[in-house]
Protein backbone atom coordinates (compact mmCIF):
# COMPACT_ATOMS: atom_id res chain seq x y z
CA UNK A 1 0.00 0.00 0.00
CA UNK A 2 1.32 3.62 -0.52
CA UNK A 3 2.36 5.90 1.72
CA UNK A 4 -0.25 8.15 3.20
CA UNK A 5 0.60 11.83 3.63
CA UNK A 6 0.10 12.98 7.73
CA UNK A 7 -3.18 13.40 8.09
CA UNK A 8 -6.13 13.10 10.53
CA UNK A 9 -7.91 10.03 10.74
CA UNK A 10 -10.48 9.56 7.91
CA UNK A 11 -13.34 9.45 10.66
CA UNK A 12 -12.25 13.28 11.71
CA UNK A 13 -11.61 14.57 8.21
CA UNK A 14 -15.00 13.35 7.52
CA UNK A 15 -16.75 14.51 10.89
CA UNK A 16 -15.41 18.09 9.95
CA UNK A 17 -16.16 18.26 6.46
CA UNK A 18 -19.69 17.21 7.50
CA UNK A 19 -19.97 20.31 9.98
CA UNK A 20 -19.06 22.98 8.26
CA UNK A 21 -18.68 21.59 4.20
CA UNK A 22 -21.21 22.41 1.80
CA UNK A 23 -21.20 20.01 -1.19
CA UNK A 24 -22.20 20.76 -4.67
CA UNK A 25 -25.37 18.84 -5.89
CA UNK A 26 -25.18 16.89 -2.24
CA UNK A 27 -28.34 15.98 -0.24
CA UNK A 28 -26.27 16.85 3.01
CA UNK A 29 -27.84 14.54 5.63
CA UNK A 30 -27.47 11.60 3.19
CA UNK A 31 -23.58 12.35 2.77
CA UNK A 32 -22.90 13.30 6.53
CA UNK A 33 -24.29 9.61 7.23
CA UNK A 34 -22.25 7.83 4.89
CA UNK A 35 -19.01 9.80 5.06
CA UNK A 36 -17.19 11.67 1.76
CA UNK A 37 -14.33 10.11 0.33
CA UNK A 38 -11.62 12.43 1.66
CA UNK A 39 -9.18 12.44 -1.52
CA UNK A 40 -5.52 13.39 -0.64
CA UNK A 41 -3.40 12.90 -3.40
CA UNK A 42 -3.16 12.20 -7.41
CA UNK A 43 -0.50 11.39 -9.85
CA UNK A 44 -1.38 10.60 -13.24
CA UNK A 45 -5.10 8.82 -13.90
CA UNK A 46 -4.93 7.84 -10.17
CA UNK A 47 -6.28 9.57 -7.31
CA UNK A 48 -5.22 8.16 -3.45
CA UNK A 49 -7.80 8.57 -0.63
CA UNK A 50 -7.07 9.20 2.73
CA UNK A 51 -6.94 5.19 3.67
CA UNK A 52 -4.04 5.06 1.22
CA UNK A 53 -6.15 3.40 -1.85
CA UNK A 54 -5.37 3.69 -5.23
CA UNK A 55 -8.48 4.85 -7.47
CA UNK A 56 -8.45 5.26 -11.38
CA UNK A 57 -10.09 8.58 -11.98
CA UNK A 58 -12.21 7.53 -15.21
CA UNK A 59 -13.30 11.18 -14.98
CA UNK A 60 -10.63 13.50 -15.30
CA UNK A 61 -12.10 15.09 -12.07
CA UNK A 62 -15.43 17.03 -13.17
CA UNK A 63 -14.28 15.75 -17.01
CA UNK A 64 -11.48 18.28 -16.95
CA UNK A 65 -7.66 16.91 -15.97
CA UNK A 66 -6.88 16.66 -19.70
CA UNK A 67 -3.12 16.28 -18.92
CA UNK A 68 -3.54 14.05 -15.55
CA UNK A 69 -2.80 14.96 -12.30
CA UNK A 70 1.06 15.99 -10.50
CA UNK A 71 2.12 17.84 -13.28
CA UNK A 72 5.03 19.66 -11.54
CA UNK A 73 5.26 22.54 -14.45
CA UNK A 74 2.54 23.88 -14.03
CA UNK A 75 2.68 24.71 -10.26
CA UNK A 76 6.11 25.67 -10.65
CA UNK A 77 4.91 28.09 -13.54
CA UNK A 78 2.13 28.78 -10.94
CA UNK A 79 4.54 30.21 -8.21
CA UNK A 80 6.66 32.22 -10.44
CA UNK A 81 3.76 34.15 -11.62
CA UNK A 82 2.40 34.66 -8.39
CA UNK A 83 6.20 36.31 -7.09
CA UNK A 84 6.02 38.18 -10.42
CA UNK A 85 2.22 39.30 -10.73
CA UNK A 86 0.19 37.24 -8.50
CA UNK A 87 -3.08 39.57 -9.16
CA UNK A 88 -3.95 42.47 -11.44
CA UNK A 89 -7.58 42.68 -13.45
CA UNK A 90 -7.79 43.52 -16.79
CA UNK A 91 -10.56 46.47 -15.75
CA UNK A 92 -9.98 50.20 -16.40
CA UNK A 93 -8.17 50.14 -19.83
CA UNK A 94 -5.74 47.68 -18.47
CA UNK A 95 -3.88 44.46 -18.85
CA UNK A 96 -1.18 41.97 -18.47
CA UNK A 97 1.49 39.94 -20.19
CA UNK A 98 -0.40 36.56 -19.17
CA UNK A 99 -3.90 37.54 -20.12
CA UNK A 100 -2.54 39.09 -23.62
CA UNK A 101 -0.43 35.29 -24.27
CA UNK A 102 -3.16 33.12 -23.64
CA UNK A 103 -6.34 34.94 -25.70
CA UNK A 104 -3.68 35.02 -28.75
CA UNK A 105 -2.77 31.33 -27.63
CA UNK A 106 -6.32 30.51 -28.02
CA UNK A 107 -6.90 32.49 -30.97
CA UNK A 108 -4.37 30.45 -32.72
CA UNK A 109 -5.70 26.96 -31.85
CA UNK A 110 -9.19 27.62 -32.37
CA UNK A 111 -11.01 27.04 -35.73
CA UNK A 112 -12.30 29.74 -38.23
CA UNK A 113 -12.46 33.28 -37.42
CA UNK A 114 -12.66 32.99 -33.75
CA UNK A 115 -9.79 34.85 -32.65
CA UNK A 116 -11.37 36.77 -29.36
CA UNK A 117 -11.52 35.97 -25.92
CA UNK A 118 -13.88 37.62 -22.97
CA UNK A 119 -12.12 35.58 -19.76
CA UNK A 120 -13.95 34.32 -17.09
CA UNK A 121 -13.20 32.23 -13.50
CA UNK A 122 -14.96 29.09 -15.47
CA UNK A 123 -18.00 27.57 -17.76
CA UNK A 124 -20.87 29.24 -15.78
CA UNK A 125 -19.48 32.45 -15.98
CA UNK A 126 -18.49 32.03 -19.35
CA UNK A 127 -21.82 31.04 -20.23
CA UNK A 128 -23.26 34.10 -18.04
CA UNK A 129 -20.94 36.30 -20.04
CA UNK A 130 -22.61 34.89 -23.16
CA UNK A 131 -26.19 35.78 -22.07
CA UNK A 132 -25.34 39.43 -22.19
CA UNK A 133 -23.12 39.36 -25.03
CA UNK A 134 -25.31 37.68 -27.85
CA UNK A 135 -28.01 40.06 -26.46
CA UNK A 136 -25.75 43.24 -26.38
CA UNK A 137 -24.82 42.18 -30.08
CA UNK A 138 -28.16 42.47 -31.29
CA UNK A 139 -29.29 45.75 -30.10
CA UNK A 140 -26.08 47.10 -31.22
CA UNK A 141 -27.47 45.82 -34.43
CA UNK A 142 -30.63 47.55 -33.90
CA UNK A 143 -32.26 44.53 -33.30
CA UNK A 144 -33.10 44.79 -29.39
CA UNK A 145 -35.52 42.79 -29.27
CA UNK A 146 -33.79 39.81 -30.23
CA UNK A 147 -33.15 38.06 -26.64
CA UNK A 148 -34.18 34.42 -26.61
CA UNK A 149 -32.00 31.97 -26.56
CA UNK A 150 -32.73 28.64 -27.18
CA UNK A 151 -31.05 26.25 -25.61
CA UNK A 152 -31.88 21.77 -25.00
CA UNK A 153 -33.49 19.66 -21.99
CA UNK A 154 -31.06 17.87 -20.31
CA UNK A 155 -28.67 20.13 -21.34
CA UNK A 156 -25.73 21.31 -19.15
CA UNK A 157 -24.53 24.58 -19.12
CA UNK A 158 -23.37 25.48 -15.49
CA UNK A 159 -25.24 26.17 -12.24
CA UNK A 160 -25.70 29.88 -11.98
CA UNK A 161 -29.14 31.88 -12.42
CA UNK A 162 -27.64 32.45 -16.11
CA UNK A 163 -26.17 29.35 -17.12
CA UNK A 164 -28.31 26.98 -15.18
CA UNK A 165 -31.75 28.51 -16.96
CA UNK A 166 -29.66 28.35 -20.12
CA UNK A 167 -29.32 24.38 -19.21
CA UNK A 168 -32.30 22.16 -19.41
CA UNK A 169 -32.26 20.19 -16.28
CA UNK A 170 -35.47 19.49 -14.81
CA UNK A 171 -34.38 19.03 -11.23
CA UNK A 172 -32.14 22.62 -11.81
CA UNK A 173 -34.77 24.54 -13.13
CA UNK A 174 -37.15 23.35 -9.87
CA UNK A 175 -35.08 25.23 -7.67
CA UNK A 176 -34.64 29.00 -7.40
CA UNK A 177 -36.97 30.24 -9.94
CA UNK A 178 -35.42 29.32 -12.92
CA UNK A 179 -35.63 29.21 -16.26
CA UNK A 180 -35.08 33.26 -16.30
CA UNK A 181 -36.83 35.22 -18.95
CA UNK A 182 -36.34 34.46 -22.72
CA UNK A 183 -34.45 31.21 -22.20
CA UNK A 184 -36.40 28.12 -24.51
CA UNK A 185 -35.52 24.46 -24.39
CA UNK A 186 -36.61 22.23 -27.45
CA UNK A 187 -35.86 18.30 -27.14
CA UNK A 188 -32.46 16.68 -26.90
CA UNK A 189 -31.37 14.48 -29.78
CA UNK A 190 -30.96 11.29 -27.33
CA UNK A 191 -32.21 8.64 -30.02
CA UNK A 192 -31.61 5.25 -27.38
CA UNK A 193 -34.11 6.64 -25.24
CA UNK A 194 -36.53 8.99 -27.11
CA UNK A 195 -36.30 7.76 -30.44
CA UNK A 196 -38.76 5.07 -30.82
CA UNK A 197 -39.18 3.54 -33.82
CA UNK A 198 -37.70 6.40 -35.74
CA UNK A 199 -33.61 5.22 -37.40
CA UNK A 200 -31.41 7.92 -36.02
CA UNK A 201 -31.23 9.46 -39.38
CA UNK A 202 -34.56 10.15 -39.59
CA UNK A 203 -34.70 10.69 -35.52
CA UNK A 204 -31.60 13.49 -35.89
CA UNK A 205 -33.21 15.40 -38.52
CA UNK A 206 -36.55 15.88 -36.88
CA UNK A 207 -34.72 16.74 -33.45
CA UNK A 208 -32.82 19.38 -35.71
CA UNK A 209 -35.63 20.60 -36.98
CA UNK A 210 -37.43 21.20 -33.96
CA UNK A 211 -35.25 24.44 -33.87
CA UNK A 212 -36.55 25.80 -36.97
CA UNK A 213 -40.42 25.08 -35.66
CA UNK A 214 -39.05 26.77 -32.38
CA UNK A 215 -37.23 30.04 -34.34
CA UNK A 216 -40.57 30.11 -36.32
CA UNK A 217 -43.08 29.60 -33.56
CA UNK A 218 -41.12 32.82 -31.60
CA UNK A 219 -40.49 34.85 -34.06
CA UNK A 220 -37.14 34.99 -36.66
CA UNK A 221 -36.76 38.85 -34.96
CA UNK A 222 -37.03 37.79 -31.23
CA UNK A 223 -34.71 34.70 -31.32
CA UNK A 224 -30.85 35.88 -30.71
CA UNK A 225 -28.97 32.33 -30.69
CA UNK A 226 -28.79 28.76 -29.96
CA UNK A 227 -26.35 27.07 -27.62
CA UNK A 228 -25.64 23.07 -27.25
CA UNK A 229 -22.72 21.09 -26.32
CA UNK A 230 -21.25 19.53 -29.28
CA UNK A 231 -21.47 16.08 -27.41
CA UNK A 232 -23.49 16.61 -24.00
CA UNK A 233 -21.74 15.73 -21.20
CA UNK A 234 -23.25 15.86 -17.58
CA UNK A 235 -26.67 14.65 -19.44
CA UNK A 236 -24.83 11.08 -20.03
CA UNK A 237 -22.89 11.70 -23.13
CA UNK A 238 -25.48 11.66 -25.57
CA UNK A 239 -24.07 11.82 -29.38
CA UNK A 240 -26.20 13.17 -31.79
CA UNK A 241 -26.99 11.17 -34.81
CA UNK A 242 -25.10 11.84 -37.92
CA UNK A 243 -27.87 13.66 -39.05
CA UNK A 244 -28.14 16.30 -36.30
CA UNK A 245 -25.55 18.75 -36.73
CA UNK A 246 -25.31 19.47 -40.35
CA UNK A 247 -29.45 20.21 -40.13
CA UNK A 248 -28.63 22.68 -36.74
CA UNK A 249 -25.97 24.15 -38.57
CA UNK A 250 -28.28 25.02 -41.71
CA UNK A 251 -31.19 26.35 -39.90
CA UNK A 252 -28.31 28.87 -37.56
CA UNK A 253 -27.29 30.04 -41.11
CA UNK A 254 -30.57 30.30 -43.09
CA UNK A 255 -32.00 32.50 -40.47
CA UNK A 256 -28.88 34.01 -39.28
CA UNK A 257 -28.75 33.27 -35.62
CA UNK A 258 -25.29 32.98 -33.72
CA UNK A 259 -24.52 29.39 -32.70
CA UNK A 260 -23.12 28.97 -28.98
CA UNK A 261 -20.71 25.49 -29.05
CA UNK A 262 -21.05 24.84 -25.18
CA UNK A 263 -16.81 23.27 -25.21
CA UNK A 264 -16.81 23.38 -21.46
CA UNK A 265 -15.85 19.85 -21.43
CA UNK A 266 -15.27 18.76 -25.18
CA UNK A 267 -12.64 21.24 -25.97
CA UNK A 268 -8.76 21.08 -25.75
CA UNK A 269 -8.84 17.58 -26.87
CA UNK A 270 -11.48 15.47 -25.44
CA UNK A 271 -12.75 14.83 -28.72
CA UNK A 272 -9.74 13.71 -30.49
CA UNK A 273 -9.45 17.43 -31.96
CA UNK A 274 -8.66 20.95 -30.28
CA UNK A 275 -12.06 21.27 -30.21
CA UNK A 276 -16.01 19.05 -30.63
CA UNK A 277 -16.59 21.81 -33.17
CA UNK A 278 -14.33 20.53 -35.38
CA UNK A 279 -14.76 17.04 -34.93
CA UNK A 280 -18.55 17.65 -35.87
CA UNK A 281 -17.92 20.19 -38.31
CA UNK A 282 -19.90 22.68 -36.53
CA UNK A 283 -19.13 27.01 -36.99
CA UNK A 284 -19.64 28.37 -33.81
CA UNK A 285 -20.14 32.33 -33.62
CA UNK A 286 -19.10 31.71 -30.19
CA UNK A 287 -17.12 28.90 -28.06
CA UNK A 288 -17.51 28.52 -24.41
CA UNK A 289 -14.23 26.84 -22.89
CA UNK A 290 -13.21 26.37 -19.52
CA UNK A 291 -12.55 23.11 -17.78
CA UNK A 292 -9.10 21.40 -19.94
CA UNK A 293 -7.84 24.96 -20.28
CA UNK A 294 -6.00 25.03 -17.60
CA UNK A 295 -6.51 20.84 -16.64
CA UNK A 296 -8.43 21.83 -14.36
CA UNK A 297 -5.35 22.79 -12.25
CA UNK A 298 -6.74 26.54 -11.83
CA UNK A 299 -10.19 28.47 -12.19
CA UNK A 300 -10.47 29.73 -15.75
CA UNK A 301 -12.83 30.20 -18.87
CA UNK A 302 -13.56 32.35 -21.16
CA UNK A 303 -15.94 32.80 -24.50
CA UNK A 304 -14.01 32.76 -27.57
CA UNK A 305 -15.14 35.16 -29.96
CA UNK A 306 -16.09 35.77 -33.84
CA UNK A 307 -14.13 38.28 -35.46
CA UNK A 308 -17.84 39.70 -36.37
CA UNK A 309 -19.38 39.69 -33.14
CA UNK A 310 -16.03 41.40 -31.47
CA UNK A 311 -16.29 44.02 -34.15
CA UNK A 312 -19.66 44.57 -33.18
CA UNK A 313 -19.35 44.94 -29.50
CA UNK A 314 -16.33 46.97 -29.71
CA UNK A 315 -18.75 49.93 -30.67
CA UNK A 316 -20.13 50.00 -27.44
CA UNK A 317 -18.94 49.74 -23.97
CA UNK A 318 -20.07 45.86 -22.71
CA UNK A 319 -20.94 46.50 -19.14
CA UNK A 320 -19.74 43.23 -17.90
CA UNK A 321 -16.93 41.51 -16.50
CA UNK A 322 -15.32 39.83 -13.30
CA UNK A 323 -13.06 40.15 -10.78
CA UNK A 324 -10.98 37.10 -11.66
CA UNK A 325 -11.15 37.90 -15.72
CA UNK A 326 -8.11 36.52 -17.25
CA UNK A 327 -6.91 36.58 -13.73
CA UNK A 328 -2.57 36.27 -13.93
CA UNK A 329 -2.38 33.16 -12.54
CA UNK A 330 -4.46 31.42 -13.92
CA UNK A 331 -3.48 32.65 -17.47
CA UNK A 332 0.26 31.39 -16.85
CA UNK A 333 -1.14 27.74 -15.69
CA UNK A 334 -3.49 27.73 -18.65
CA UNK A 335 -0.63 28.62 -21.01
CA UNK A 336 1.44 25.72 -19.62
CA UNK A 337 -1.02 23.83 -20.00
CA UNK A 338 -1.47 24.35 -23.80
CA UNK A 339 1.95 24.13 -24.16
CA UNK A 340 1.91 20.51 -22.63
CA UNK A 341 -0.76 19.33 -24.97
CA UNK A 342 0.85 20.82 -27.82
CA UNK A 343 4.12 19.71 -27.52
CA UNK A 344 3.80 16.09 -26.55
CA UNK A 345 1.36 15.26 -28.86
CA UNK A 346 -1.29 14.70 -27.06
CA UNK A 347 -4.08 15.30 -28.76
CA UNK A 348 -2.68 14.13 -31.45
CA UNK A 349 -2.35 10.62 -29.51
CA UNK A 350 -5.41 10.74 -28.38
CA UNK A 351 -7.03 10.63 -32.20
CA UNK A 352 -5.08 8.66 -33.47
CA UNK A 353 -4.12 5.99 -30.82
CA UNK A 354 -5.65 6.00 -27.58
CA UNK A 355 -9.09 6.89 -28.44
CA UNK A 356 -9.38 4.14 -31.13
CA UNK A 357 -8.13 1.38 -28.63
CA UNK A 358 -10.29 3.08 -25.86
CA UNK A 359 -13.54 2.88 -28.18
CA UNK A 360 -12.83 -1.11 -29.03
CA UNK A 361 -12.56 -1.73 -25.35
CA UNK A 362 -15.10 0.27 -24.91
CA UNK A 363 -17.71 -1.17 -27.35
CA UNK A 364 -16.95 -4.60 -26.06
CA UNK A 365 -18.69 -3.91 -22.57
CA UNK A 366 -21.96 -4.17 -25.19
CA UNK A 367 -22.39 -7.71 -24.90
CA UNK A 368 -22.75 -7.52 -21.37
CA UNK A 369 -26.50 -8.19 -20.41
CA UNK A 370 -26.70 -4.65 -18.78
CA UNK A 371 -25.54 -2.92 -21.55
CA UNK A 372 -28.27 -1.28 -24.65
CA UNK A 373 -25.90 1.24 -26.09
CA UNK A 374 -22.37 2.26 -26.07
CA UNK A 375 -21.20 5.74 -27.47
CA UNK A 376 -18.34 6.91 -27.64
CA UNK A 377 -15.97 10.25 -29.37
CA UNK A 378 -12.62 10.34 -28.71
CA UNK A 379 -12.04 10.39 -24.58
CA UNK A 380 -16.03 10.35 -23.19
CA UNK A 381 -18.08 7.37 -23.31
CA UNK A 382 -21.69 6.29 -22.43
CA UNK A 383 -23.01 2.92 -21.60
CA UNK A 384 -26.87 2.69 -21.54
CA UNK A 385 -27.99 0.06 -18.65
CA UNK A 386 -30.98 -1.69 -19.43
CA UNK A 387 -33.34 -4.87 -18.58
CA UNK A 388 -34.30 -5.76 -22.55
CA UNK A 389 -31.45 -4.65 -24.95
CA UNK A 390 -33.89 -5.41 -27.67
CA UNK A 391 -36.60 -2.92 -26.65
CA UNK A 392 -34.43 -0.75 -25.64
CA UNK A 393 -36.65 -0.97 -22.54
CA UNK A 394 -36.47 1.41 -19.14
CA UNK A 395 -35.66 -0.18 -15.43
CA UNK A 396 -39.38 -0.47 -13.80
CA UNK A 397 -37.54 1.22 -10.70
CA UNK A 398 -37.00 4.60 -10.24
CA UNK A 399 -34.59 6.48 -12.19
CA UNK A 400 -31.05 6.19 -11.17
CA UNK A 401 -31.68 3.30 -9.21
CA UNK A 402 -29.81 1.01 -11.16
CA UNK A 403 -27.28 3.16 -12.18
CA UNK A 404 -26.62 4.78 -8.69
CA UNK A 405 -25.70 0.95 -8.00
CA UNK A 406 -23.41 0.51 -10.90
CA UNK A 407 -21.86 3.51 -9.85
CA UNK A 408 -21.14 2.05 -6.05
CA UNK A 409 -19.73 -1.19 -7.41
CA UNK A 410 -16.94 0.56 -9.78
CA UNK A 411 -16.05 2.45 -6.27
CA UNK A 412 -15.97 -0.51 -4.45
CA UNK A 413 -13.70 -1.94 -7.54
CA UNK A 414 -11.65 1.31 -7.27
CA UNK A 415 -13.17 3.06 -10.55
CA UNK A 416 -14.56 6.43 -10.68
CA UNK A 417 -16.83 6.17 -13.23
CA UNK A 418 -20.10 8.39 -13.21
CA UNK A 419 -23.89 7.54 -13.56
CA UNK A 420 -26.71 9.62 -14.56
CA UNK A 421 -29.92 8.46 -14.56
CA UNK A 422 -29.23 4.89 -15.85
CA UNK A 423 -26.09 5.69 -18.18
CA UNK A 424 -22.83 5.00 -16.74
CA UNK A 425 -20.58 7.89 -18.18
CA UNK A 426 -15.96 8.06 -18.37
CA UNK A 427 -14.31 11.01 -19.45
CA UNK A 428 -10.52 10.04 -18.58
CA UNK A 429 -7.73 12.04 -18.67
CA UNK A 430 -6.45 12.48 -22.70
CA UNK A 431 -2.92 10.72 -21.26
CA UNK A 432 -4.26 7.54 -20.38
CA UNK A 433 -2.28 4.33 -21.81
CA UNK A 434 -3.79 1.07 -23.29
CA UNK A 435 -2.52 -0.40 -20.60
CA UNK A 436 -4.62 1.89 -18.29
CA UNK A 437 -7.66 1.35 -20.38
CA UNK A 438 -7.49 -2.56 -19.95
CA UNK A 439 -7.51 -1.41 -16.29
CA UNK A 440 -10.52 0.59 -16.74
CA UNK A 441 -12.25 -1.66 -18.93
CA UNK A 442 -11.61 -4.78 -16.51
CA UNK A 443 -12.89 -2.69 -13.17
CA UNK A 444 -15.85 -1.53 -15.05
CA UNK A 445 -16.61 -5.03 -16.58
CA UNK A 446 -16.39 -6.35 -12.92
CA UNK A 447 -18.42 -3.42 -11.08
CA UNK A 448 -21.26 -4.22 -13.90
CA UNK A 449 -21.43 -7.78 -13.46
CA UNK A 450 -21.47 -7.02 -9.66
CA UNK A 451 -24.59 -4.80 -10.33
CA UNK A 452 -26.29 -7.57 -12.23
CA UNK A 453 -25.81 -9.71 -9.89
CA UNK A 454 -27.57 -7.64 -7.19
CA UNK A 455 -30.59 -6.56 -9.63
CA UNK A 456 -30.90 -10.20 -9.81
CA UNK A 457 -30.89 -10.87 -6.21
CA UNK A 458 -32.94 -7.12 -5.10
CA UNK A 459 -35.31 -8.07 -8.36
CA UNK A 460 -34.69 -5.19 -10.01
CA UNK A 461 -34.32 -6.45 -13.87
CA UNK A 462 -37.33 -5.63 -14.54
CA UNK A 463 -38.77 -3.41 -17.44
CA UNK A 464 -40.89 -0.29 -16.92
CA UNK A 465 -44.42 -0.66 -18.41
Amino acid sequence: MPAITNHMPTAELQALDSAHHMHPFTNGDELAAKGARVITRAKGVYLTDSEGVEILDGMAGLWCVNIGYGRDELAEVAARQMRELPYYNTFFQTTHVPAIALASKIAELAPGDLNHVFFAAGGSEANDTNIRMVRTYWDAKGKPDKKIIISRKNAYHGSSMGSASLGGMAGMHAQGGMPIPDIHHINQPDWWAEGGDMTPEAFGLARAQELEAAIQDLGEDRVAAFIAEPVQGAGGVIVAPDSYWPEIQRICDKYEILLIADEVITGFGRTGNWFGCQTLNIRPDIMTIAKGLSSGYQPVGGSVVSDEVAKTLGGVEFNHGYTYSGHPVAAAVALENLRILEEEGIVDRVRAETAPYLAEKWHSLGDHPLVGETRIVGMMASLALTPDKASRAKFASDPGTVGYICRERCFANNLIMRHVGDRMVISPPLVITKAEIDTLIDRARRALDECHAQLRERDLLKMAS
